[in-house]
């Protein structure tokens, strides 16, 4: 990242409010100051739930562009670069134009109190606003309700992906309340497109939103997966069979990401769109999406880097690797506010050995030795190393495994993923 835009960023933190004000009053009032261009963007497909957001949010992008349709489409965090975060129009905002626009906001809010998604989520509005789309994807930061992507007004589709355990500090403790701020994303006479969740969360929903008028799709009753082999899955709509391309996203849950985000384009042909079969498919197949379950190597070991963070994802890393019958050693990092000991007593049967390291860069993440305390309890074994490189060393000098699994945190993985693909 250029020095210049990081540095601003840096500044940009510096203006986080001492007391969390859980609101979006800050947001609009900046936006207020900027001409609202939240009331100026093109039609919005809103993505809200805890897992799956931003591949599905990559699969809609990719047969969107296959047919020939500009998109903006606002995604956090990110990987390497914070213009990863802002796509204008099917590209990736260029620096100097992200730079431009942040110092011009940052001015517009005079050193006021603000957190960063939200001076950051006002940039994007404001840049979105300024050049022509066909669509805009908006990828939610945390929960819904309260998120600051949430100060649009109308949405075209409001998409739930599957909801878990996370962020409940702020969210709720249990998985009602989580789901409860989930659900703030639907709109009036949105259309709503609901993910394959858990049977409680699934009777929550319905109850909560049976009185309202929008179109509503759940997964399993208006469309669902009906079959899958190693090149193609059938997605039944409402009464209408599909033949669709498997993503070549690893793991089965991808397969699901992929169902979403063609309902939500099935239904948009039912709102007057076009989008063929044959474009779908190929922009199924087109889809790319950093860092979940990314294959890679070193020293000819084959390394999957994966930044789910929370126990589903972690489920998720297991089917897919008791479905190829592998076990893994893993390089290991974690916030510290994620349920560590959860997380690690999940993927047990595909572990052999764990590395701990501390994301660099990231206070807040657990030191080696708290992961070490973490995996004694469930009996892994577990060696504390400083650095990646020292990792590296160990595992190809010392252990030299079939399979390298980098998890745990999404930051992680951004920081790392560059020496191993």
């Amino acid at each position: 990242m250029p020095k210049q835009l990081d540095k601003l960023l840096q500044q940009l933190i510096t203006l986080h409010p001492k007391y969390i004000d859980l609101s979006l009053n800050r947001l609009l009032e900046l936006l207020q100051k900027i001409d609202n261009p939240h009331l100026k963007l093109p039609p919005i497909i809103h993505i809200a739930g805890t897992n799956g957001k931003g591949s599905t949010l990559s699969y809609l992008r990719h047969i969107m562009m296959e047919n020939k349709f500009l998109v903006h489409a606002y995604i956090s965090p990110h990987l390497k670069s914070f213009n990863e975060r802002i796509i204008l129009a099917n590209k990736e905002v260029v620096t100097s134009k992200l730079l431009k626009n942040l110092q011009y906001i940052k001015k517009i809010n005079n050193d006021n109190p603000i957190t960063f998604f939200e001076i950051t989520t006002a940039v994007a509005f404001y840049l979105f606003s300024k050049q022509k789309a066909d669509f805009l994807i908006l990828e939610t930061g945390l929960g819904g309700r309260l998120d600051a992507t949430n100060v649009v007004k109308n949405s075209l589709i409001n998409i739930i992906t599957p909801i878990d355990i996370d962020h409940q500090e702020y969210l709720g403790k249990n998985i009602i309340k989580i789901t409860n701020e989930k659900l703030g994303i639907v709109k009036k006479n949105s259309n709503i497109i609901i993910g394959k969740q858990k049977k409680i969360i699934t009777s929550y929903i319905k109850e909560k939103i049976k009185k309202k008028k929008n179109t509503k799709l759940f997964y399993g009753k208006q469309f669902k997966i009906m079959k899958t082999n190693s090149k193609k899955f059938t997605l039944r709509y409402k009464k209408i069979h599909y033949s669709i391309n498997n993503p070549n996203l690893l793991g089965n849950h991808q397969i699901e990401n992929a169902s979403l985000a063609v309902a939500a384009i099935l239904r948009l042909n039912e709102l007057g769109y076009n989008f063929s079969n044959k474009i779908i498919n190929q922009g199924i197949f087109k889809t790319k999406w950093a860092g979940r379950l990314e294959k890679g190597q070193l020293n000819n070991i084959p390394v999957y880097l994966d930044g789910a963070h929370n126990p589903d994802g972690a489920i998720q890393l297991l089917k897919f690797f008791q479905k190829q019958k592998n076990k893994c050693w893993l390089i290991f990092g974690m916030l510290n506010n994620k349920d560590l000991l959860s997380y690690l007593k999940i993927i047990k049967p595909i572990t052999l050995g764990v590395i701990a390291i501390k994301i660099k860069g990231e206070k807040n993440s657990f030191t080696p030795q708290q992961i070490s305390m973490n995996c004694s309890k469930l009996n892994i074994a577990c060696f504390e190393k400083k650095s990646i490189k020292d990792a590296n060393n160990f595992l190809t000098t010392k252990v030299m495994p079939k399979n390298i699994l980098i998890c745990g945190s999404l930051y992680l993985v951004g920081k790392i993923r560059y020496l191993y693909l």
